[in-house]
């Protein structure tokens, strides 16, 4: 890992952005909302992990059963759509505000939680932390599997899982990217095929393909102008809150822009 990547990891990974929480109106109780509460979440997080402060401040007003219960299922919604939490905050944002599509409240990010009727035909179960956590390696082995047939996960130790859920549990990207360039940067081969999830903007479908980051046509590394000709040409494409540059060889895109899932995760807006 040269010293150009790691500033553009770093930069990506302190990303942030503002968001106001209220209330949800069926958890107020005796018509008194309590204020809002302002917090810069991370991008490159997963909103349980991100919101511990703001389900804290927000569980004293919905009485005595939702303070003691730490295992109560809390969810958010943006406009009345349940928010998924296991995609990283990042995508969800783009998915919704990116592209210049929504932007008639601008900032903060304005984001309702809720203590009661979680949605079930909607969300994903979400109980525990436990949670997070085995959905975020779930997604880590797969995408070595993609990228490196296994390889990398397959001589990984208990302590490296450990150090590298810690490390995006508690925003630590030293200790986060000292277990992930394993995974980016160890050789310098291409990846046997790039992890991409395309979040289309109109349904909230995810779509998953199997992309080489090699151009059939070219022989040359595949670039996102390619990428975005191959898959959806009549579509503004980003990621990361940018629609990256038409020349940039995504296998780049996929080692520095990926979430920590070692996912692109890639927001379809119908242009």
């Amino acid at each position: 890992m040269t010293v150009e990547d790691r500033e553009v990891l770093r930069e990506v990974w302190e990303g942030r952005i503002p968001t106001v929480f209220n209330l949800a109106q069926e958890d107020i109780q005796d018509n008194e909302a309590p204020d809002p509460f302002y917090l810069l979440i991370p991008r490159m997080s997963y909103l349980p992990l991100a919101t511990v402060k703001v389900k804290k401040y927000f569980s004293k007003y919905v009485g005595t059963d939702a303070s003691q219960d730490s295992n109560m299922e809390i969810w958010f919604d943006y406009k009345g759509t349940p928010l998924k939490w296991h995609h990283p905050i990042g995508a969800l944002f783009d998915l919704f505000k990116g592209g210049n599509l929504d932007n008639d409240e601008g900032l903060p990010w304005s984001l309702n939680i809720h203590f009661s009727n979680f949605p079930i035909q909607d969300l994903v179960p979400l109980t525990s932390s436990e949670n997070v956590e085995s959905h975020f390696m779930s997604n880590i082995k797969e995408a070595d599997q993609l990228k490196h047939a296994g390889r990398v996960v397959s001589t990984m130790q208990k302590k490296d899982h450990l150090q590298l859920w810690s490390g995006l549990q508690n925003d630590k990207f030293d200790q986060f990217w000292a277990i992930n360039r394993k995974f980016m940067f160890s050789g310098e081969e291409n990846f046997k095929h790039i992890p991409i999830r395309f979040l289309q903007q109109s349904n909230q479908n995810v779509i998953q393909k199997l992309v080489k980051p090699i151009s059939d046509s070219t022989g040359s590394l595949l670039t996102f102008q390619e990428l975005k000709q191959l898959y959806y040409p009549s579509s503004t494409l980003l990621t990361q809150g940018v629609v990256p540059a038409p020349d940039t060889p995504v296998q780049w895109l996929s080692r520095h822009l990926s979430y920590p899932d070692n996912f692109l995760h890639i927001i379809v807006h119908p242009e």
